[in-house]
């Protein structure tokens, strides 16, 4: 599936992951051939009922799947680096700093005894040594392509030895509806056991030359990060001297408390303005702090930095784990369902203020979702996803004024609407049990349009336009014509003559 939006810096790309979990029950097929771009300073929104895939795939960008997560193929890049092969060492300097992530339930996110300022400060605090940060940031290039060897290295052997333990799993719970599969497995089960021995040797093989080399070139980076910090402090140190020199001489003999309170102020600056050279202080952090809380519409900041979370509306809430996400200057920003749990007017506040965030910040933001109605407000383009899979893409009017897959109808046919007289259409039946996925399309169960081949071979991606792609073979030629639901046709239709009455009065008014 191409994506062809032209003129834009792509700063993340998502191509053919897969994601699976092993359970009792076997292997649950959780992201199944996901691809996506994201774009600078745009949002894309991905949408779907709850177990579509949505949360497993953010939550692999961010590396916080669960233990028994198997990612079986592709890539997530960022800045030129698979960040499926990259070491804790790297992924600690990306997620939060980087890449950050809000989550749908503030209160869970937050710790209800401490304060909220230093909940806001944590990080900042916690990083708040200018020397070593200083120091691995000199190291960081060799120390990230040494770990990351590693971490290739450990990752390939980690998940063959999950596949092989999934495997078993699967064969033991005893599921199979045909027993020819059930002997294939056992058979693939046999000679990767036989075989990974001589894998782990390979894959051993093929890295550990390579990360030898770079850990001699690490420590002699670290030797010259070392000498660097230490001409770094030695200047500070210098300067502070310098300071307090030029302060002494300027006061010379100090007379009257007037003129000791002035000179005891300046030395007490001269000796911030060297701590402010060597580590983040609190005075510092707070000053931020603040300024972000202000940022994201908190009130009085200065009394609120003091409250606990347990003092704060649901709404305000969410603008603090808001706030700790851009402590760190993120250049993505993942919204993981962040207005589920609110009422609807204090939703559109939470919209509108991560929609001014991101045009003032220019972050690129991923919303994930299961209201198209939050869609409306949020997206440049959007991804459908349904078990698992995008099975439409596109921008967002393309979505909501061209929709092809009977998936998107049926989510768009459920949204309520006052202008739209026809009955709402909840979506028949459950989604699929994804230990065993479909053969063919895996919304043809649920779908009044289905044909015998959906349930027999699962849809490519049909281009609608350079932009656009649905997964439906209603879009094959051979098909017959489907028309979309008439609450659909009927709800695009008012959309777009409120539309052009907006535009015609906006043109009235000039």
């Amino acid at each position: 599936m191409a994506d062809n939006t032209e003129n834009k810096e792509k700063v993340l790309s998502v191509n053919n992951l897969i994601v699976n979990f092993k359970t009792d029950n076997g292997l649950v097929h959780a992201v199944r051939d996901v691809s996506f771009d994201v774009f600078k300073g745009e949002t894309l929104c991905i949408v779907g009922e709850s177990g579509s895939g949505k949360s497993v795939t953010s939550k692999a960008i961010m590396g916080i799947l669960s233990h028994n997560a198997i990612i079986s193929g592709g890539t997530i890049m960022y800045r030129g680096e698979n960040l499926l092969e990259v070491s804790e060492e790297e992924f600690y300097k990306i997620r939060g700093h980087k890449i950050g992530m809000i989550f749908q339930d503030p209160l869970s996110s937050l710790n209800p005894i401490v304060r909220i300022g230093k909940q806001i400060t944590e990080a900042m605090l916690l990083n708040n040594d200018k020397l070593k940060l200083m120091y691995n940031d000199l190291i960081s290039d060799d120390l990230i392509r040494y770990k990351n060897t590693l971490a290739k290295m450990n990752i390939a052997i980690n998940n063959e030895k999950k596949t092989i333990s999934a495997l078993k799993e699967s064969i033991k719970a005893d599921n199979y509806k045909n027993p020819a599969d059930k002997k294939r497995d056992e058979e693939l089960l046999k000679t990767k056991k036989a075989g990974f021995k001589e894998f782990e040797r390979k894959t051993k093989e093929k890295y550990l030359d390579d990360a030898k080399r770079l850990k001699e070139k690490l420590k002699e980076t670290e030797k010259q990060a070392k000498q660097k910090v230490k001409e770094y402090k030695q200047k500070v140190e210098e300067e502070y001297k310098k300071e307090v020199e030029a302060i002494k001489a300027k006061h010379g003999s100090v007379n009257g408390p007037d003129e000791t309170a002035k000179y005891n102020e300046e030395l007490k600056q001269a000796k911030i303005n060297k701590q402010d050279k060597l580590k983040i202080t609190k005075a510092e952090a707070k000053k931020r702090a603040l300024q972000i809380m202000k940022e994201v519409g908190i009130p009085e900041p200065e009394k609120r930095y003091k409250q606990y979370p347990f003092e704060f509306s649901g709404g305000m809430r969410q603008r603090i784990v808001i706030a700790i996400a851009l402590t760190a200057s993120p250049e993505i920003l993942i919204c993981d369902e962040p207005t589920t749990a609110l009422d609807v007017t204090i939703q559109a506040q939470i919209l509108e203020l991560i929609n001014r965030i991101k045009a003032e910040r220019k972050l690129s933001c991923i919303f994930i979702t299961h209201d198209l109605g939050v869609v409306a407000n949020m997206a440049d383009r959007v991804a459908v996803m349904y078990a698992g899979k995008i099975v439409e893409y596109g921008k967002a009017e393309e979505i909501f004024y061209d929709p092809k897959h009977p998936y998107t109808w049926a989510l768009l046919s459920s949204i309520p609407d006052v202008d739209s007289k026809e009955k709402l259409e909840a979506i028949p039946g459950t989604p699929p049990n994804m230990i065993y996925p479909p053969e063919g399309d895996a919304f043809a169960a649920r779908s009044k349009y289905a044909m015998n081949i959906d349930f027999r071979k699962q849809p490519p991606y049909f281009k609608v336009s350079d932009t656009h792609y649905a997964a439906t073979w209603l879009l094959d030629p051979h098909a017959p014509k489907v028309e979309m639901p008439k609450i659909v046709s009927e709800r695009i239709k008012h959309s777009l003559e409120a539309a052009e009455a907006k535009a015609k009065a906006a043109e009235e008014g000039k």
